[in-house]
């Protein structure tokens, strides 16, 4: 099952990771706890992640895209902030 949210909405990467995630599992972003949930840095570094996206210090968007394993869905971000769960 693949599952993608449009990033359209202006947030940073690692919250939209978080809220599709909750989406997934039919549980508000705020219930994506432990014990049931791990948190998001365990599987990446979220602050690395808002950065590789952030515009470079000329103002130019960055490109491409970040895969990482999250809450057992393989989880890709795009420059565009859309969250693909599979």
């Amino acid at each position: 099952m693949s599952r993608s949210y449009d990033g359209t909405e202006s947030k940073p990467p690692s919250l939209a990771v978080v809220e599709a995630v909750a989406d997934a599992e039919g549980v508000r972003y705020d219930r994506l706890t432990m014990p049931a949930y791990d948190p998001l840095h365990s599987a990446v570094d979220p602050t690395a992640l808002d950065e590789l996206f952030a515009p470079l210090r000329d103002g130019r968007p960055r490109t491409g895209s970040v895969s990482f394993s999250y809450c057992g869905y393989d989880v890709t971000v795009d420059h565009r902030g859309n969250v693909t769960l599979e």
